[in-house]
């Protein structure tokens, strides 16, 4: 088969990157023969060489750390999110405007249109947990949400937390305090709110972040890895209750031990793999040009306007990851 669109992962590393798992599942529910997804091992001294080495069979790149903002100066940010957060994990190839004056490019200049999905992702990942739960929100006022750890993927958490309904008071539990997650000018625009949008407390202070905990109605982890494997068992005391939503990043293990403890104290716990989900399944739509604009910020709004053909391509793209997985 003559490959005729192409796109990819790139990171460093990417052996573990379910994302071609997504893609391609994706491209056969499509029925796009022609299309096809891989990974490839791209660090921030890497990316300017790989770019200009792209010809025009390409169409998408997703980005992942640490190229979601080293990808910046390539291209033009396209919806709000990749605009206010300078962070973009999707770059859409755009060679009907391709330029062909500079010699470092030798297969020419695409147009490189720049999106974050990572935001609309969790919003998703949260939306797609409440139906499944028969839990209702839109109405209610007054809610928290936790987000542990302060690093790239917790500014894009706490753009999410900007749009859930009912969401007015935000906490970040830092492992570098002092951080500035670059939230203002969305807070303004969003809730016109001046200056940072969020409180923030120490992640070592352990009674301090299990009474955000306990209070939140959604938390988020960023910690990669087994990082957050410590919080866990401080959560994990006789006595406490958490009847919040978790969404833990992490997808592997699976179930954390965050997810773990969570669950066993009463709380609803989701993985990194609904938000992995969600995230690509907008960067699919994207990229093969189903979709031509900016994708809505509004989850709700998203899930109300959904097309049978988008309902088919998550149902294919979800089966996929739980074989996976």
């Amino acid at each position: 088969m003559t490959i005729a669109n192409r796109c990819a992962v790139l990171g460093k590393p990417i052996a573990h990157s379910l994302s071609p798992v997504l893609h391609n599942a994706a491209y056969r529910s499509l029925g796009l023969d022609g299309w096809t997804y891989d990974r490839h091992e791209v660090g921030e001294g890497d990316l300017d060489g790989f770019l200009k080495g792209l010809d025009p069979t390409w169409r998408g790149l997703s980005l992942t750390m640490p190229l979601k903002k080293t990808i910046q100066p390539y291209g033009t940010p396209r919806n709000v999110w990749a605009r206010e957060l300078r962070v973009a994990n999707t770059a859409v190839l755009d060679w009907d405007e391709s330029t062909h004056d500079d010699p470092a490019w030798p297969h020419g200049k695409p147009a490189i249109r720049l999106y974050n999905t990572d935001v609309v992702g969790i919003q998703l990942a949260f939306d797609h947990a409440d139906r499944e739960l028969g839990v209702h929100r839109n109405g209610r006022t007054g809610r928290r949400a936790l987000i542990i750890g302060n690093g790239n993927t917790a500014t894009s958490a706490a753009a999410a937390c900007l749009m859930l309904p009912g969401v007015e008071r935000i906490t970040i539990a830092a492992r570098h305090p002092g951080r500035d997650l670059g939230l203002d000018s969305a807070a303004k625009a969003f809730r016109g709110v001046e200056g940072r949008p969020y409180d923030e407390i120490d992640l070592s202070d352990a009674d301090g972040v299990t009474a955000a905990a306990r209070e939140s109605d959604y938390v988020i982890n960023t910690i990669p890895g087994h990082a957050a494997d410590g919080l866990a068992e401080t959560l994990d005391r006789p006595g406490d209750a958490f009847d919040g939503m978790l969404l833990d990043v992490v997808y592997d293990p699976r179930p954390t031990k965050l997810m773990q403890a969570w669950r066993s104290h009463g709380g609803h716990a989701i993985g990194g793999e609904e938000m992995l989900l969600y995230q690509a399944l907008i960067q699919v739509l994207l990229m093969t040009g189903i979709w031509d604009d900016d994708p809505p910020s509004d989850a709700d709004r998203r899930l109300q306007d959904v097309t049978v053909d988008d309902d088919h391509l998550e149902i294919a793209m979800r089966r996929a990851l739980e074989e996976t997985l």
